[in-house]
Protein backbone atom coordinates (compact mmCIF):
# COMPACT_ATOMS: atom_id res chain seq x y z
CA UNK A 1 0.00 0.00 0.00
CA UNK A 2 1.17 3.60 -0.56
CA UNK A 3 2.72 4.98 2.38
CA UNK A 4 1.10 8.69 3.51
CA UNK A 5 3.35 10.61 6.18
CA UNK A 6 1.33 11.27 9.24
CA UNK A 7 0.45 14.12 9.99
CA UNK A 8 -2.51 16.45 12.67
CA UNK A 9 -3.52 19.62 11.65
CA UNK A 10 -0.55 21.66 13.19
CA UNK A 11 -1.29 25.30 13.43
CA UNK A 12 -0.14 27.69 10.43
CA UNK A 13 3.68 27.67 10.08
CA UNK A 14 5.27 30.70 11.36
CA UNK A 15 7.88 32.52 8.65
CA UNK A 16 10.62 31.11 10.14
CA UNK A 17 9.41 27.89 10.14
CA UNK A 18 8.18 28.45 6.37
CA UNK A 19 11.95 29.96 5.62
CA UNK A 20 14.00 26.86 7.04
CA UNK A 21 11.33 24.22 4.86
CA UNK A 22 12.51 25.88 1.60
CA UNK A 23 15.84 26.27 2.24
CA UNK A 24 16.26 23.28 3.28
CA UNK A 25 14.08 22.50 -0.08
CA UNK A 26 16.59 24.00 -1.98
CA UNK A 27 19.82 22.69 -0.32
CA UNK A 28 20.62 26.69 1.14
CA UNK A 29 22.24 27.77 3.72
CA UNK A 30 21.32 30.99 5.74
CA UNK A 31 24.90 32.05 4.06
CA UNK A 32 23.64 30.89 0.54
CA UNK A 33 20.28 32.72 1.04
CA UNK A 34 21.53 35.41 2.33
CA UNK A 35 23.54 36.19 -0.44
CA UNK A 36 21.76 35.63 -3.30
CA UNK A 37 18.59 37.50 -1.32
CA UNK A 38 21.35 40.79 -0.99
CA UNK A 39 20.91 40.78 3.21
CA UNK A 40 23.14 39.94 5.94
CA UNK A 41 23.23 36.63 7.30
CA UNK A 42 22.91 37.90 10.60
CA UNK A 43 19.67 39.95 9.46
CA UNK A 44 18.23 36.30 8.14
CA UNK A 45 18.97 34.68 11.30
CA UNK A 46 16.92 37.24 13.19
CA UNK A 47 14.02 37.31 10.48
CA UNK A 48 13.80 32.80 10.90
CA UNK A 49 13.57 33.45 14.87
CA UNK A 50 11.47 36.02 14.77
CA UNK A 51 13.51 38.70 16.01
CA UNK A 52 12.99 40.92 13.08
CA UNK A 53 10.58 41.68 10.15
CA UNK A 54 11.10 41.61 7.09
CA UNK A 55 10.14 44.22 4.61
CA UNK A 56 7.75 42.99 1.53
CA UNK A 57 10.34 43.47 -0.61
CA UNK A 58 13.00 41.81 1.16
CA UNK A 59 10.32 38.91 0.95
CA UNK A 60 10.24 39.25 -2.47
CA UNK A 61 13.72 38.59 -2.85
CA UNK A 62 13.84 35.44 -0.65
CA UNK A 63 10.80 33.57 -2.90
CA UNK A 64 12.47 34.59 -6.01
CA UNK A 65 15.87 33.09 -4.73
CA UNK A 66 13.94 29.58 -3.31
CA UNK A 67 11.85 29.68 -6.38
CA UNK A 68 8.87 29.30 -4.58
CA UNK A 69 5.52 28.64 -6.44
CA UNK A 70 3.24 31.36 -6.07
CA UNK A 71 0.63 30.00 -3.54
CA UNK A 72 3.77 29.70 -1.30
CA UNK A 73 4.99 33.01 -1.40
CA UNK A 74 1.54 34.20 -0.51
CA UNK A 75 1.86 32.04 2.47
CA UNK A 76 4.90 33.48 3.32
CA UNK A 77 3.53 37.43 2.83
CA UNK A 78 0.75 36.10 5.13
CA UNK A 79 2.99 34.30 8.33
CA UNK A 80 5.24 38.19 7.81
CA UNK A 81 1.71 40.03 8.50
CA UNK A 82 0.97 41.37 4.73
CA UNK A 83 -1.59 41.08 2.37
CA UNK A 84 -1.11 38.21 -0.15
CA UNK A 85 0.33 39.67 -3.39
CA UNK A 86 -1.28 37.34 -5.93
CA UNK A 87 -4.51 36.35 -6.46
CA UNK A 88 -6.45 33.24 -6.43
CA UNK A 89 -9.49 33.12 -9.11
CA UNK A 90 -11.90 30.45 -10.03
CA UNK A 91 -11.14 28.86 -13.33
CA UNK A 92 -14.58 30.14 -14.55
CA UNK A 93 -13.99 33.77 -13.39
CA UNK A 94 -14.64 36.69 -15.76
CA UNK A 95 -10.85 38.23 -15.30
CA UNK A 96 -9.64 34.59 -17.02
CA UNK A 97 -11.67 34.72 -19.74
CA UNK A 98 -9.01 35.28 -22.68
CA UNK A 99 -7.05 32.24 -20.36
CA UNK A 100 -9.80 29.84 -20.95
CA UNK A 101 -10.22 31.07 -24.52
CA UNK A 102 -6.67 30.29 -25.27
CA UNK A 103 -6.80 26.67 -23.52
CA UNK A 104 -9.91 25.96 -25.71
CA UNK A 105 -8.04 26.50 -28.83
CA UNK A 106 -5.08 24.04 -27.25
CA UNK A 107 -8.18 21.43 -26.67
CA UNK A 108 -9.61 22.15 -30.06
CA UNK A 109 -6.27 21.77 -31.99
CA UNK A 110 -5.53 18.41 -30.60
CA UNK A 111 -8.55 16.93 -31.81
CA UNK A 112 -9.25 14.00 -32.89
CA UNK A 113 -6.90 12.81 -29.72
CA UNK A 114 -7.83 13.58 -26.18
CA UNK A 115 -7.13 16.85 -24.31
CA UNK A 116 -8.07 17.96 -21.01
CA UNK A 117 -7.16 20.42 -18.14
CA UNK A 118 -6.47 19.87 -14.63
CA UNK A 119 -6.38 21.90 -11.44
CA UNK A 120 -3.84 21.56 -8.49
CA UNK A 121 -6.11 18.67 -6.87
CA UNK A 122 -6.62 16.80 -10.20
CA UNK A 123 -9.83 17.50 -10.95
CA UNK A 124 -11.16 17.41 -14.84
CA UNK A 125 -12.16 21.15 -15.04
CA UNK A 126 -12.77 21.29 -19.55
CA UNK A 127 -11.76 18.19 -21.84
CA UNK A 128 -12.19 18.13 -25.63
CA UNK A 129 -14.58 16.02 -27.62
CA UNK A 130 -11.81 13.42 -28.20
CA UNK A 131 -10.90 13.22 -24.61
CA UNK A 132 -15.35 11.98 -24.06
CA UNK A 133 -15.19 9.56 -27.18
CA UNK A 134 -12.54 7.72 -25.61
CA UNK A 135 -13.72 7.57 -22.36
CA UNK A 136 -17.56 6.28 -23.96
CA UNK A 137 -15.71 3.57 -25.38
CA UNK A 138 -13.37 2.75 -23.36
CA UNK A 139 -15.94 2.74 -20.22
CA UNK A 140 -18.05 0.88 -22.51
CA UNK A 141 -20.64 4.12 -22.71
CA UNK A 142 -20.76 4.49 -19.06
CA UNK A 143 -20.06 7.57 -17.29
CA UNK A 144 -16.72 8.18 -14.95
CA UNK A 145 -18.28 7.71 -11.45
CA UNK A 146 -15.62 10.81 -10.86
CA UNK A 147 -14.73 14.28 -11.81
CA UNK A 148 -11.54 13.73 -10.12
CA UNK A 149 -8.52 11.54 -12.44
CA UNK A 150 -6.90 10.07 -9.32
CA UNK A 151 -10.30 8.27 -8.10
CA UNK A 152 -11.16 7.74 -11.65
CA UNK A 153 -7.42 5.60 -12.35
CA UNK A 154 -7.37 4.08 -8.92
CA UNK A 155 -11.23 3.39 -7.98
CA UNK A 156 -11.81 -0.34 -9.13
CA UNK A 157 -15.12 1.14 -10.37
CA UNK A 158 -14.57 3.04 -12.96
CA UNK A 159 -11.75 3.66 -15.08
CA UNK A 160 -9.03 1.10 -13.40
CA UNK A 161 -10.41 -2.02 -15.13
CA UNK A 162 -9.41 -0.34 -18.90
CA UNK A 163 -5.74 0.40 -18.04
CA UNK A 164 -3.78 -2.51 -19.29
CA UNK A 165 -0.48 -1.20 -17.38
CA UNK A 166 -2.27 -0.02 -14.76
CA UNK A 167 0.24 -0.57 -11.77
CA UNK A 168 2.97 1.36 -13.61
CA UNK A 169 0.73 4.05 -14.46
CA UNK A 170 -0.90 4.06 -10.71
CA UNK A 171 2.77 4.17 -9.27
CA UNK A 172 3.72 7.22 -11.64
CA UNK A 173 0.90 8.95 -10.28
CA UNK A 174 2.10 8.09 -6.59
CA UNK A 175 5.26 9.59 -7.74
CA UNK A 176 3.46 12.96 -8.81
CA UNK A 177 1.67 12.87 -5.66
CA UNK A 178 4.79 12.61 -3.63
CA UNK A 179 6.32 15.09 -5.67
CA UNK A 180 3.62 17.58 -5.33
CA UNK A 181 4.42 16.70 -1.09
CA UNK A 182 7.93 17.06 -1.50
CA UNK A 183 8.02 20.63 -3.22
CA UNK A 184 5.33 21.98 -0.11
CA UNK A 185 5.10 20.07 2.72
CA UNK A 186 3.37 22.45 4.68
CA UNK A 187 0.47 22.24 1.25
CA UNK A 188 -2.31 19.77 2.95
CA UNK A 189 -3.71 18.59 -0.85
CA UNK A 190 -1.66 16.14 -1.65
CA UNK A 191 -1.60 14.57 1.44
CA UNK A 192 -5.25 14.06 1.62
CA UNK A 193 -5.34 13.07 -1.98
CA UNK A 194 -2.62 10.22 -1.20
CA UNK A 195 -5.10 9.58 2.05
CA UNK A 196 -8.21 9.11 -0.26
CA UNK A 197 -6.54 6.47 -3.30
CA UNK A 198 -5.04 4.71 -0.53
CA UNK A 199 -8.32 3.49 0.62
CA UNK A 200 -8.56 1.84 -2.74
CA UNK A 201 -7.37 -2.23 -3.14
CA UNK A 202 -4.06 -3.00 -3.92
CA UNK A 203 -2.84 0.25 -4.53
CA UNK A 204 1.49 -0.90 -5.20
CA UNK A 205 4.13 0.76 -3.06
CA UNK A 206 6.51 2.92 -4.78
CA UNK A 207 9.85 1.86 -6.61
CA UNK A 208 7.98 -1.58 -7.43
CA UNK A 209 9.99 -3.80 -9.56
CA UNK A 210 9.31 -4.33 -13.61
CA UNK A 211 11.12 -7.27 -14.21
CA UNK A 212 14.65 -6.23 -15.01
CA UNK A 213 13.33 -4.28 -18.09
CA UNK A 214 15.03 -0.65 -18.97
CA UNK A 215 12.14 1.94 -18.28
CA UNK A 216 11.04 3.50 -21.78
CA UNK A 217 11.65 7.32 -22.29
CA UNK A 218 7.86 8.19 -21.61
CA UNK A 219 5.20 6.15 -20.19
CA UNK A 220 2.45 4.84 -22.29
CA UNK A 221 -0.65 4.35 -21.10
CA UNK A 222 -2.35 0.90 -22.35
CA UNK A 223 -6.06 0.95 -22.48
CA UNK A 224 -8.22 -2.65 -23.17
CA UNK A 225 -11.03 -1.60 -25.15
CA UNK A 226 -13.63 -3.41 -27.69
CA UNK A 227 -11.65 -1.55 -30.45
CA UNK A 228 -8.57 -3.51 -29.49
CA UNK A 229 -5.90 -2.10 -27.31
CA UNK A 230 -5.19 1.82 -27.42
CA UNK A 231 -2.11 3.04 -26.45
CA UNK A 232 -1.33 7.06 -25.67
CA UNK A 233 1.67 9.03 -24.60
CA UNK A 234 1.15 12.57 -22.84
CA UNK A 235 2.87 15.88 -22.62
CA UNK A 236 2.04 18.74 -20.18
CA UNK A 237 1.63 22.53 -21.20
CA UNK A 238 1.46 24.66 -18.35
CA UNK A 239 0.90 28.88 -18.91
CA UNK A 240 4.58 30.82 -19.09
CA UNK A 241 5.11 33.08 -16.24
CA UNK A 242 1.85 33.91 -14.41
CA UNK A 243 0.44 36.41 -11.96
CA UNK A 244 -2.17 34.04 -10.80
CA UNK A 245 -1.91 30.98 -8.07
CA UNK A 246 -5.01 29.01 -10.44
CA UNK A 247 -3.30 29.84 -13.39
CA UNK A 248 0.30 28.45 -12.30
CA UNK A 249 -0.85 25.44 -10.63
CA UNK A 250 -3.30 24.30 -14.05
CA UNK A 251 -2.47 22.02 -16.55
CA UNK A 252 -3.43 21.01 -19.78
CA UNK A 253 -2.46 17.44 -20.61
CA UNK A 254 -2.85 16.31 -24.25
CA UNK A 255 -2.79 12.53 -25.06
CA UNK A 256 -0.99 10.93 -28.51
CA UNK A 257 -0.96 7.91 -30.08
CA UNK A 258 1.93 5.76 -29.70
CA UNK A 259 0.85 3.76 -32.82
CA UNK A 260 -1.19 3.61 -35.99
CA UNK A 261 -4.08 1.39 -34.79
CA UNK A 262 -4.65 4.27 -31.54
CA UNK A 263 -4.68 6.65 -34.55
CA UNK A 264 -7.33 5.18 -36.71
CA UNK A 265 -9.59 4.46 -33.61
CA UNK A 266 -8.86 7.70 -32.97
CA UNK A 267 -10.08 9.37 -36.37
CA UNK A 268 -12.86 6.54 -36.83
CA UNK A 269 -14.37 7.63 -33.39
CA UNK A 270 -14.16 11.37 -34.52
CA UNK A 271 -16.27 10.85 -38.02
CA UNK A 272 -18.92 8.76 -36.41
CA UNK A 273 -19.42 11.68 -34.01
CA UNK A 274 -19.20 14.16 -36.62
CA UNK A 275 -21.93 11.80 -38.47
CA UNK A 276 -24.28 11.64 -36.19
CA UNK A 277 -24.21 14.86 -35.22
CA UNK A 278 -24.87 15.86 -38.76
Amino acid sequence: MVAIPPRSNPPSPSLGQLLREWRTLRRQSQLDLALAAEMSTRHLSCIETGKARPSREALGRIAATLDMPLRARNALLLAAGYAPEYAERDWAAPALERMRHAVELILAHQEPYPAFVLDREWNVLMANGAAARVNRLLMDGRESRHANLLHQVFDPEDFRPAIANWSAVAEKFLHHLHAQLAAAPTDPVPRRLLAEIARYPDVPALGSPHDGEAPAPVLTLEFRSHAGGLRFFETITTFSMPHDVTLQELRIECAFPADAHTAAVCARLAREDAAAAA
